[in-house]
C-alpha cells in the first residue's frame, strides 16, 4: 500500500479551479526598468503545485514528497485519475485508504474543536464584566468577536461524536456519507461566519488597542494539545483562531475529495459523498472572493503553515540606486521581490530579490551597526515640480473626459501621470528603515512615513516574541514560495493616484483645520508630542508636530495647525515619546530615536469635515486616546479675499490704507515679520512650508490688529513658524493681492511669453504699473525671500520651494469667476496656480530690483515714447 505521505497530488485541477475565482487584475510594472524576465529552471513558467490551505497536514498535503534519497529539490506528480499503483486499484485496500484519510481527518477534526473551545473560553466571562461598572468589552463587541462561534462549535462537536466510534470500530461496508452530508447541509453558519469575519476582526483588533485587558487575553489563548502530545496545550492568537473555521471549511472539501476517490462507485456512501462535495464546492465558490486572501498560506516542507501577515511596496536602496520592491511578511520570514516584466496573456510572477528568516534577523544597538549609506535626497523643488506636472495632466485628462476626446490621446495622457508618479514614488522616500541579517549583512528601505516604518517594525517583533526556527530554502522550495506570492498578496497596485479607478474618491484639496487638544491613557508621566501625517500623491507625507509637553501622564497640547490637502483621503496621528538621551544616536537617520508609543488614522470623509463646524474626534491607539478637532477649507475658499469691516486693524485692509496710516513706505507687520525670521528663523528647516501653531498666528493677527504695545515681546516669545504663518496670513487675507486685481490678467499673459526680451519688458512694465505702497512692500519681500533662499544648504528652502508657497498669496485674484476648471479636484495645482508660481519665481531669479531703477526706467520709457 502507498503510504499517505508519498501520495502525489490528486487534487490540482480542482484546487486550481476552487482558486481561479481570485482575479486581482495588477497593473503590469517593472520595478527596475533595466532587467529582463527570467525563465524558471527547465524553461516552463509553471510553477510547482502550492497547498494554499493554512492547517493542511503533512500527510495530506498535495506537495509532492523526494522518493527514495532524492533531495528536496525533487517534485513528482501523480496523475488525477486513477490510483497510482495496482494494488491501490483493488477495492478492499482502496477501502482501508477510506480507514486512513478519516482517522488523519479525525485527528484533524479533534484539533480543530480543541480550538474552537480555546477561542468560547474567554466568552463567558468578558460577558459577565460586560454587564458591570467596568467592562472589557461592550455585549456587542463580544457578539460581533465571536459570531456564530459557538454554533460552528456544536455542529462539529456532534459531528465527531458521531463518527469517531464509527472509525475506531471498522466495518468497510458501513455507511459514513451521511454524516458529511449533514456537515455540507449546515454550511449555512460558515456562510453568517464568513459575511462577518472581516468586521469580528476589525473590532478584535481596534479593542486591542484600546484595552490592554483584551489585548492580553487575545495574544495568548490556550488551545488543548491532541491526546498524544506530549504538551498539555499551545499559546494562539485569536487572530489566528478566527481564521480557522474559514480555512476548515477548505479542509473538509479536500478530504471528501479524497475519500471520494477511495470509494467504490458502488458503494453506498459513494453518493452520498458526491452530494456532499457539491455542496461544499458550490459553498466554496460563493465565499472564495469574501475571503481575505492575506489569511491564504502556503505548507512548509515540515508541514508546518507559512501564513502572509503583511505585505506593501516599498522603496530600496540597492547597489547606490532607488529600487521598487514588494515585501512579504510570513509568520517565519521576510521576503524581498519585484513583480517581473511578462509577455502578454503570460501570467505574473514575482522574482525573488532576498529572503530572512526571522530567528536571523537581529537589533544591533547603535555602536554596533554600521553607518547607513549615503541617501541621495532629491531636492524639494524637483518634487514640486513634478507634481505640478502630474496635476496639470490631471487637469487636462478631465478636460479630455469632458469633451469626450480620443481614447488614444486620453491613454498617453494616462501613461504620462503613471510614469510622473511612479518617479515621485520612487525618489520621495527618506526616513530609513534596515532590516539586519545576523551575518552582518542589511538591507536598506526608505519609507515617506513613520507610521509606516513603526508598522513593519511593530508586525516583525510580533513575530520574533514566538520561538522560532532559523532554515534554508530549496531552489525549488523558494521558487514555489516566490510563485505563491502573486495570489497571496493583499496590496494589489503600486500606490500612485493613477492607479484609482475613475469611479474612486479623488480625495480632498484644500486645507484641513486640525487641533490637537490632548491625550491620556499613559501610565507613566513622559516628555509627550504628536505628528500629523496625510497621504498627498499616493503616499504619505508628515505635515505638522505640536510642541513638546513636559514630564506628564495628560498633555494638553490645544493646539491648531493648517494642513494643505493634495487629494488625500486620510488623516494619521502618532504620539511620541521625545528622548533626550545623546547616547542613543540613531545612525540610520543621525537622529535621537523617539519612541512611538501610539499611532492611529481617521479617514477624511467630505461629509463631515466639510462644514462651518469642527468635528470632534477621538483616536484610541494602545490604551491612549488623543483629542482632536477638525474642519475642512477648500482652496478657493481659503484663498478667497474678504475685506475687513474694520479698517481701524491691519489684517484684512488695503495696503495704501495701512502705510499712509503708519506713515511708512512698508507696513509695520511685514517689517516685523522679516526682521524677526532673518534674526532667528532664517536657519530653521522648512521656513514658511512648515505650518506654525494656528492658535499662535491667530494670537499674533489680534495683537498687530490692535496695535499691542507688547507685540514685540511676543515676537522675541513666539515659534518661529508662527511669525512665519502670520506673514503669510496677512498676505493672504488682502482684500486684493499685493500685485493687484487689475495686472493679474497682464501677469499671467506676460509669464507666458517665449521671447526672452519681450517677456523682460511686459513684466517689469508690470512692476513699474503697481501702486507705490504694493510695489515697495513686493520689493522689500523679494529681497527677504531672496536672503532666505541663499541658506537653502542649511534651511532646505530654495527660490522655487519659496515661490511655490509665497506665488498664489501674492498672486490670486480676490474674485476668481467660475471657471469650468475650478470644479477638478486638483485646482490647488492648475494651470493657474502654475502660473502664479512662476511669476513670483522669475523675479525671484531676477538680478536685484530697486524702486529707484524702475521708476527711473519709466521716465526713461515715457520720455523716449
Amino acid at each position: 500500500m502507498e503510504p499517505l505521505s508519498q501520495r502525489g497530488p490528486p487534487r490540482l485541477s480542482w484546487i486550481d479551479t476552487l482558486y481561479s475565482n481570485f482575479n486581482y487584475g495588477t497593473e503590469d510594472y517593472d520595478a527596475e526598468g533595466n532587467e529582463e524576465p527570467k525563465v524558471p529552471p527547465g524553461g516552463s513558467e509553471t510553477m510547482p503545485y502550492i497547498d494554499e490551505s493554512p492547517t493542511m497536514s503533512p500527510q495530506l498535503s498535495a506537495r509532492g514528497q523526494e522518493s527514495g534519497g532524492g533531495g528536496t529539490d525533487n517534485v513528482s506528480f501523480t496523475p488525477t485519475d486513477g490510483l497510482g499503483t495496482e494494488g491501490e486499484r483493488d477495492a478492499g485496500k482502496g477501502l482501508d485508504m477510506r480507514k486512513l484519510v478519516l482517522k488523519d481527518f479525525l485527528a484533524s477534526e479533534e484539533m480543530y474543536i480543541n480550538q474552537l473551545e480555546a477561542l468560547l473560553l474567554p466568552m463567558k466571562p468578558l460577558k459577565a464584566t460586560a454587564t458591570t461598572s467596568q467592562p472589557v468589552l461592550t455585549i456587542q463587541q463580544i457578539e460581533t468577536i465571536f459570531y456564530k462561534i459557538q454554533d460552528i462549535y456544536e455542529i462539529h462537536k456532534e459531528f465527531y461524536d458521531s463518527l469517531y466510534p464509527k472509525v475506531q470500530d471498522w466495518d468497510g461496508a458501513v455507511s459514513l456519507g451521511h454524516f458529511f452530508q449533514k456537515l455540507a447541509s449546515q454550511l449555512g453558519v460558515y456562510k453568517a461566519f464568513v459575511d462577518n469575519y472581516k468586521i469580528a476582526l476589525e473590532t478584535a483588533e481596534k479593542c486591542s488597542h484600546s484595552n490592554y485587558q483584551f489585548q492580553k487575553i487575545s495574544e495568548e489563548l490556550k488551545v488543548k494539545a491532541p491526546k498524544d502530545s506530549k504538551e498539555s496545550h499551545t499559546s494562539v492568537t485569536m487572530e489566528a483562531l478566527l481564521y480557522k473555521p474559514i480555512n476548515r471549511v477548505t479542509r473538509s472539501t479536500l478530504v471528501l475529495h479524497d475519500l471520494l476517490k477511495h470509494t467504490p462507485s458502488d458503494h453506498p456512501d459513494y453518493p452520498l459523498l458526491q452530494d456532499a462535495l457539491r455542496i461544499s464546492q458550490n459553498f466554496l465558490s460563493s465565499i472564495n472572493e469574501d475571503i481575505d486572501p492575506r489569511r491564504t498560506a502556503v505548507t512548509t516542507p515540515k508541514g508546518e503553515t507559512r501564513q502572509l501577515v503583511k505585505d506593501g511596496f516599498l522603496v530600496e536602496l540597492a547597489e547606490g540606486s532607488r529600487k521598487l520592491r514588494h515585501v512579504f511578511l510570513f509568520t517565519d520570514m521576510l521576503l524581498c521581490a519585484k513583480l517581473k516584466k511578462t509577455a502578454v496573456g503570460k501570467h505574473q510572477q514575482y522574482d525573488c530579490k532576498w529572503y530572512v528568516p526571522l530567528a536571523e534577523l537581529v537589533y544591533p544597538s547603535p555602536e554596533e551597526s554600521d553607518p547607513c549609506p549615503h541617501v541621495h535626497a532629491m531636492a524639494d523643488h524637483d518634487l514640486e515640480d513634478v507634481k505640478m506636472k502630474i496635476s496639470s495632466m490631471k487637469s487636462e485628462v478631465q478636460k479630455e473626459r469632458a469633451n469626450k476626446g480620443q481614447s488614444r490621446a486620453m491613454e498617453r495622457l494616462k501613461k504620462k501621470v503613471f510614469d510622473n508618479e511612479f518617479w515621485l514614488l520612487l525618489n520621495s522616500p527618506s526616513i530609513p528603515f534596515r532590516i539586519h541579517h545576523r551575518n552582518g549583512k542589511s538591507y536598506l528601505f526608505l519609507l515617506s512615513s513613520d507610521y509606516e516604518r513603526a508598522e513593519w517594525r511593530e508586525a516583525i517583533q510580533k513575530l520574533q516574541k514566538k520561538d522560532l526556527q532559523t532554515f534554508v530554502l530549496s531552489s525549488v522550495e523558494l521558487q514555489v514560495l516566490t510563485g505563491s506570492c502573486f495570489k497571496l498578496r493583499t496590496v494589489h497596485n503600486i500606490p500612485v493616484t493613477s492607479n484609482k479607478d475613475d469611479d474612486e474618491s479623488p480625495g480632498m484639496y484644500g486645507f484641513l483645520h486640525v487641533i490637537v487638544h490632548s491625550a491620556t491613557g499613559f501610565r507613566q508621566s513622559a516628555n509627550l508630542y504628536c505628528t500629523l501625517e496625510v497621504d498627498s500623491f499616493g503616499y504619505f507625507v508628515s505635515k505638522a508636530k505640536t510642541r513638546v509637553f513636559r514630564d506628564t501622564t495628560e498633555p494638553q497640547w490645544n493646539e491648531e495647525f493648517e494642513i494643505e490637502l493634495e487629494g488625500s483621503q486620510s488623516l494619521r496621528i502618532l504620539c511620541y515619546e521625545k528622548c533626550y538621551d545623546k547616547s542613543k544616536l540613531n545612525k540610520d537617520d543621525n537622529e535621537i530615536v523617539d519612541k512611538i508609543v501610539g499611532k492611529g488614522q481617521v479617514q477624511l470623509d467630505p461629509q463631515t469635515v466639510q462644514t462651518k463646524n469642527w468635528h470632534m474626534d477621538v483616536i484610541e491607539m494602545n490604551g491612549i486616546k488623543v483629542e482632536f478637532s477638525m474642519k475642512f477649507t477648500s482652496r478657493d475658499m481659503s484663498l478667497k479675499r474678504t475685506p475687513s469691516k474694520k479698517q481701524t486693524g491691519v489684517f484684512g485692509v488695503k495696503i495704501s490704507v495701512v502705510t499712509k496710516r503708519e506713515r511708512s513706505k512698508v507696513p509695520y507687520i511685514v517689517r516685523q515679520c522679516v526682521e524677526e525670521v532673518e534674526k532667528r528663523g532664517i536657519d530653521e528647516v522648512g521656513i514658511y512650508r512648515i505650518s506654525g501653531v494656528a492658535t499662535d498666528i491667530q494670537a499674533l493677527k489680534v495683537a498687530f490688529d490692535a496695535n499691542n504695545k507688547d507685540i514685540l515681546m511676543m515676537l522675541s516669545d513666539m515659534d518661529i513658524n508662527a511669525i512665519a504663518g502670520t506673514l503669510k496670513l496677512y498676505f493672504r487675507e488682502l482684500p486684493e493681492p499685493l500685485l493687484t486685481d487689475r495686472l493679474y490678467p497682464a501677469f499671467m499673459e506676460g509669464i507666458a511669453l517665449s521671447d526672452p526680451s519681450a517677456k523682460e519688458n511686459c513684466m517689469m512694465h508690470l512692476l513699474r504699473s503697481l501702486p507705490d505702497p504694493n510695489l515697495i512692500t513686493f520689493l522689500f519681500l523679494l529681497e527677504h525671500l531672496k536672503r532666505v533662499a541663499e541658506k537653502e544648504p542649511v534651511n532646505k528652502m530654495s527660490l522655487h520651494n519659496l515661490a511655490t508657497v509665497f506665488g498664489p498669496t501674492l498672486l490670486r485674484p480676490s474674485e476668481v469667476e467660475s471657471k469650468g476648471h475650478l470644479s477638478l479636484a486638483s485646482d490647488i495645482w492648475s494651470h493657474d496656480v502654475m502660473a502664479q508660481v512662476q511669476v513670483l519665481l522669475y523675479y525671484l531669479q531676477h538680478a536685484p530690483l530697486s524702486y529707484a531703477e524702475l521708476k527711473r526706467n519709466a521716465l526713461y520709457i515715457s520720455t523716449d515714447v
